[in-house]
């Protein structure tokens, strides 16, 4: 539109000026060599414009035909590098195909063609990284550095270059003089703060996350959380030394992030060692609030070094009012109740979590609260066993890494606030025990009676019925060799009888041969001194004592039935 309205313009001021001439008219003379020429003034405008475009005319055929060799060469120039790019597009294509012969071939092309192009240095040190050739990807990024549009790529280069051999010096000189030359490279920045954090140069690597967030390459929550971080491990470090310097970066990281347990239980502690309890105790009720830790629960308790077992017991419930649902409190309230001695409140606090399954941590208070209590080894035994076969509790995990103690920087990755308190993945698929077999032990009414090793196992026989019912298939025992039986006289004595690892068959009266009569059903009933008469109606109670075997021991060869006494029964194991 613009093209037409100026089109337009000028054919106007031609018209114009055509109509000033017309209407102005007068004569034109001109005399050159003895030759005289007379016309009008338009005709004379009309022959100056022919003159000057047959000049243009003459010019344009005279710089065409002298140009010639140039627009040769220009266009074999073109060509040229029209197939120099073409070739550095296909070998990026061939490179992120994964093809090192087809990204060599172009790239021999590329060099031929644009050897001088920063793209064409790109492919050559890309396709040497591609065919492994680390010597030759160096030179090409070290050629980068010569040029100014080309250095920041090839220091970046160059770094990756130096990690992958291992050269930690080198690749942080090239993460510094990036940073240098152009101080918003992500990469750069975060490589530094990587080098700084692995060094432990936490004032360091607190200047690299605060350029970070003023470039905006983190967001505001990440940075504030991540100078939290760096701050606690600095009061970590410094607390023995610098015990002044300690408290502030312990305060400031609580400020910044309240749910990082670690400085609020370091901020806590060294409060309540200068006397400022009441401070340290709010201080570790916010962070209880936000996070509940046995940091912060030990923390808490120890808040007053002199207090008595049953004021720390009154810490705790005042700790477990502001979280009463959450497991710490309950593990934190049992705890300080064993203590005290109030093992009927440790019992009652526990019950509720282990009603959805016992973890390590519950398992081993339930040990103390029976040794505390009643000095049970049997019962302190069982439990910690359970907690050899419970799901874990929460721990520090980071990459993998399950620690007991908290890091700033993971081990494994180096990656900064990597840990996190959480249930280590490998135990979440664990099955929980059974809830009536750890809620079993909590009832008190129960009387303690230890199992030793020597002790009788004593097994109720069944009642005799004839004929006795064949048991059923799923509940049918595996056949294996059966312990001889020994007739005891005396009464066993009373007990909590375990489940036999053997069933016991049914007693079977077996009559004298002399006395043919039939020998009715009895219930098997303790030995007493009776008369003959009541001995041979009412047999003895068995007491078998096990014997353990070999799993390749066949085990003794059944031994051939005894002879039928002269009264009684007989006894078939």
């Amino acid at each position: 539109m613009v093209r037409v309205l100026v089109y337009l313009a000028v054919f106007a001021c031609l018209a114009f000026g055509a109509v000033w001439l017309a209407d102005r008219p007068g004569e034109v003379s001109v005399l050159w060599q003895g030759y005289r020429i007379e016309t009008s003034v338009a005709l004379a405008a009309i022959g100056v414009v022919a003159l000057a475009f047959l000049v243009l005319l003459v010019w344009a055929i005279f710089r065409f035909v002298f140009g010639l060799p140039s627009a040769f060469s220009m266009s074999s120039r073109a060509r040229r590098r029209a197939r120099g790019f073409e070739a550095v597009s296909r070998g990026m294509v061939a490179i992120g195909a994964g093809d090192p012969i087809a990204a060599g071939r172009y790239t021999g092309e590329a060099r031929r063609f644009v050897p001088g192009e920063p793209l064409t240095l790109l492919l050559e040190a890309q396709t040497a990284q591609l065919s492994g050739d680390r010597a030759l990807a160096e030179a090409a990024f070290k050629a980068m550095l010569d040029k100014s549009e080309t250095r920041v790529l090839g220091l970046r280069g160059l770094f990756v270059e130096a990690k992958r051999r291992g050269d930690v010096t080198a690749a942080r000189a090239f993460a510094d003089d990036a940073v240098r030359r152009s101080p918003s490279l992500a990469w750069a920045n975060d490589a530094l703060l990587d080098f700084h954090t692995q060094a432990g140069d936490w004032p360091a690597a607190r200047t690299a996350v605060e350029r970070r967030a003023a470039l905006r390459l983190a967001d505001k929550a990440e940075a504030r959380r991540q100078r939290a971080v760096l701050l606690a491990a600095e009061a970590l470090q410094a607390r023995d030394n610098e015990p002044e310097r300690a408290l502030a970066a312990a305060l400031e990281a609580v400020k910044l992030a309240p749910s990082l347990t670690p400085a609020a239980a370091l901020a806590g502690r060294m409060l309540a060692e200068r006397s400022d309890v009441r401070k340290a105790s709010k201080l570790l009720e916010a962070a209880w609030k936000d996070a509940p830790h046995p940091d912060i629960a030990a923390a808490y308790l120890d808040a007053r070094p002199g207090d008595s077992a049953l004021d720390r017991l009154a810490r705790a419930t005042t700790l477990t009012k502001l979280r009463p649902s959450d497991p710490e409190s309950v593990l934190a309230l049992t705890g300080a109740a064993i203590q005290a001695r109030e093992f009927q409140k440790a019992r009652e606090t526990l019950k509720p979590l282990l009603a959805g399954g016992a973890s390590v941590r519950a398992c081993l208070l339930m040990a103390e609260l029976e040794d505390a209590e009643h000095g049970a080894a049997g019962r302190v035994r069982e439990w910690l066993a359970r907690a050899t076969r419970a799901p874990r509790d929460a721990a520090w995990v980071a990459d993998g890494l399950v620690s007991d103690h908290w890091m700033p920087v993971s081990p494994i990755t180096g990656r900064l606030d990597a840990f996190v308190w959480t249930v280590p993945p490998a135990t979440l698929g664990n099955r929980a025990q059974a809830v009536d077999d750890v809620l079993a032990d909590l009832d008190d009414s129960t009387k303690l009676i230890e199992v030793k090793a020597e002790s009788v196992t004593t097994i109720e026989p069944a009642a005799v019925a004839p004929p006795p019912p064949p048991p059923p298939p799923a509940a049918a025992p595996k056949e294996e060799p059966k312990p001889e039986p020994v007739v005891a006289a005396a009464p066993p004595v009373p007990k909590e009888e375990p489940k036999p690892a053997v069933e016991p068959k049914p007693v079977e009266a077996v009559a004298e041969p002399a006395k043919p009569a039939e020998a009715k059903p009895v219930e098997a009933k303790p030995a007493e001194s009776k008369p003959a008469a009541a001995r041979e109606t009412v047999p003895p109670k068995p007491v078998i004592f096990p014997v353990s075997h070999a799993p390749d021991d066949p085990g003794p060869e059944e031994p051939p039935p005894p002879e039928p006494k002269k009264s009684g029964f007989r006894l078939f194991g």
